[in-house]
């Protein structure tokens, strides 16, 4: 069993695996770039490091190993325990590679320096782009020419105005006595108007008032959060059982519940359940070191 394979293809997924009483690999995304000198383009990415910081266990490796091995947690667990074992006493005498992640080499200091393999790329989105080199391209600089503004035409000379004022008043003068006759008409019709429109105005922006409304009813809705992090406390062959531990549970302050049966016909009990993988992994941590030592980090896929 390679330990290396599964941390591959838990890199796809997640952006830390880490790997018991050893150390985890983190991913950093890395947007796309351009080489100025050698004019290469490179697709976004995920850079991997190593944080020897990170020893405490998780449970996603040994969970994901002994769903696809078809093995109990235990055992996976220990299959990760000798490849740790066999790399700590390997890096004491020389350098080690693991497959397609990178080089691990101890410094002076007895400390783990890891140079990460760049020829793979962990991030998804960028399935199927590679590096790729194009020729210099010049560009031909073209001179703008400056805007003239261009000079207004002097007005053109037409009729005198005194001229244009008589003409005016002369048609004005014969239109208002031909006209005179047919204004009184024209001005009762347009009052019949103006009311009309007014009233249909009113009716539009009427305002019903009710004396007696009925009470406003407020509904409080919140949103259902997926929580796929479950801390498991155990996992019982009688129902009656891990109904027992949820009971002991909610007494002392968890949120504890039944979230299903596993495929060795088991209920599972969890301590709490969360949204964010890193407040999962903390809180577990804390009830590793204060409540059981059994505890582990159990990661179910949202439909």
């Amino acid at each position: 069993m390679t330990i290396a394979n599964y941390i591959n293809d838990l890199l796809y997924r997640y952006d830390c695996v880490i790997v018991p009483d050893f150390g985890g690999f983190v991913t950093n995304r890395i947007g796309a770039k351009i080489n100025a000198q050698s004019h290469t383009f490179y697709p976004p990415t995920k850079q991997i490091t190593f944080n020897s910081h990170l020893k405490h266990n998780d449970g996603l490796l040994a969970n994901y190993i002994a769903s696809s091995e078809n093995i109990s947690f235990e055992k996976a667990a220990t299959a990760i325990s000798l490849s740790v074992i066999k790399w700590k006493n390997e890096l004491q005498s020389s350098a080690i590679e693991i497959d397609n992640l990178g080089v691990l080499s101890l410094n002076e200091e007895k400390q783990i320096i890891f140079e990460p393999n760049t020829a793979v790329n962990y991030l998804t989105t960028s399935f199927g782009l590679s590096s790729f080199e194009t020729a210099n391209i010049t560009r031909a600089k073209t001179q703008v020419k400056p805007l003239i503004p261009v000079a207004k035409k002097a007005a053109k000379k037409g009729v005198p105005a005194f001229i244009k004022y008589a003409a005016t008043a002369a048609i004005l003068l014969t239109l208002g006595f031909a006209g005179y006759n047919g204004y009184e008409n024209y001005q009762q019709k347009e009052i019949l108007a103006s009311q009309e429109k007014a009233l249909e105005k009113k009716i539009q922006t009427a305002t019903f008032v009710i004396s007696n409304p009925l009470p406003t009813l407020e509904l409080n809705v919140s949103k259902a959060i997926s929580k796929p992090f479950h801390i498991v406390a155990g996992a019982f062959q009688f129902p009656e059982n891990a109904a027992k531990k949820v009971k002991q549970l909610k007494a002392k302050g968890y949120d504890s519940k039944i979230i299903g049966v596993n495929k060795w016909g088991l209920t599972q009990v969890s301590f709490n359940s969360y949204a964010n993988r890193y407040e999962a992994t903390n809180q577990l941590y804390k009830i590793q070191d204060t409540v059981s030592e059994d505890a582990w980090l159990l990661i179910k896929k949202v439909d």
